[in-house]
């Protein structure tokens, strides 16, 4: 049995890789359980899997787990998750933290030489070009569970991205697709988290609400597969059978449609190069009856055009975008500041970025640090206005 580390397990991700462990008896065994904070779904997980390890990565709340879980070695903060998904016993981690904090288990593990299912996006925004070259000087396999980037990957199986002349990401378009956007000044957090298609965490709902998640997908799979930012386009699919598309140098394009199932890909990265046989994930294009698209408006929709701009600028941009959306996100949630805050915000905060091209590690953590920081002073500014 493949030994499986769970870092998010407590997530939506984290949730439904453990149906997918459930569903496959005898295939997989979790080694490791990882939680931010969520202590009473991290120990009823630990004694339905019986892991070896289980990390909180709150502190403050590693008394009660060591009080209530007795058959498992408990860790805790940023140094539980690294020992956590580098234990020479395990042969695969998947990576289902949201945000920046993923950025360094990913590093750990990658230097560990341990194989890689990862849906968390921002370590790429943030790092792309430095884990490119660790995941080739490591021989590790990187495999995305984003349904976008899960279905590059199963499009190319294996053929060169020179090859490639264009890749299309698919978008839902999420809940605002036909609101008009004048009224967008009065979306409440209720309704941005309200996903017409996908069961997904508040934080990663409002990105889509935003289209910023698309923006960072954009990123994501440019350092992904190393294809240029240009060569990649975003196309509204509300229907959100068709995944991805690659286009090759002749003109041919190859589609990935399921249905919309978070634990296929999931399924797909713990089996890969197998695909377990399953009868649950079927597509009825019958019923589906009709595949619609159309281009982005990026005046309505202005987080994606601000993706694209820091992706271009490269160096630590992207990863000053990624710092100053999430702390934009956790604000408009709290009801701090308005959705459209959101996107005025971030390009204030990239306008008065200095990018720093070829960063090393230090130097990201040090712009993320700078991004978050001037992001809350601009929202206090305007809060105290």
């Amino acid at each position: 049995m493949k030994k499986i580390s769970i870092i998010g397990s407590t997530g939506s991700i984290g949730k439904n890789s453990l149906e997918v462990i459930s569903n496959n008896p005898g295939k997989f065994s979790v080694f490791s359980l990882a939680a931010k904070n969520n202590v009473e779904e991290l120990i009823n997980q630990a004694n339905c899997f019986k892991p070896k390890q289980v990390v909180i990565y709150d502190e403050a709340k590693k008394a009660e787990l060591i009080k209530r879980l007795k058959s498992c070695e408990i860790l805790c903060g940023s140094d539980g998750l690294v020992k956590a998904v580098t234990h020479p016993e395990i042969e695969q981690v998947l990576l289902a933290l949201t945000g920046a904090e993923g950025l360094s288990p990913l590093i750990a593990a990658i230097r560990a030489g341990k194989n890689i299912a990862l849906a968390n996006k921002e370590p790429l925004v943030m790092a792309g070009e430095i884990i490119r070259k660790l995941v080739g000087e490591h021989g590790v396999q990187l495999i995305p569970i984003d349904s976008e980037h899960s279905g590059i990957f199963q499009c190319l199986d294996g053929r060169s991205s020179s090859r490639v002349s264009r890749i299309f990401l698919t978008a839902s378009g999420g809940p605002f697709l036909n609101r008009n956007s004048e009224t967008f000044d009065r979306i409440t957090p209720d309704e941005a988290v309200q996903h017409p298609r996908w069961n997904m965490g508040k934080k990663i709902s409002v990105d889509s609400a935003t289209l910023m998640n698309k923006g960072l997908e954009v990123i994501e799979a440019s350092a992904l597969f190393g294809i240029g930012l240009d060569q990649i386009e975003v196309l509204i699919h509300p229907e959100a059978v068709v995944h991805s598309i690659v286009e090759f140098e002749d003109g041919s394009q190859i589609a990935q449609m399921s249905v919309t199932d978070m634990q296929l890909p999931i399924q797909y990265a713990l089996s890969y190069p197998k695909r377990f046989k399953s009868d649950k994930y079927r597509l009825d294009l019958s019923k589906v009856g009709a595949l619609n698209f159309q281009r982005v408006d990026t005046q309505k929709f202005p987080c994606l055009a601000l993706a694209y701009r820091a992706g271009r600028m490269a160096g630590t941009a992207p990863c000053v975008l990624n710092a100053a959306n999430e702390v934009c996100v956790e604000s408009f949630l709290k009801g701090e500041i308005l959705f459209t805050d959101i996107p005025r915000s971030i390009e204030a905060v990239l306008a008065s970025h200095s990018s720093v091209k070829h960063p090393n590690l230090d130097e990201i953590f040090k712009a993320d640090v700078w991004a978050r920081n001037r992001t809350n002073e601009l929202i206090h500014m305007k809060v105290s206005v």
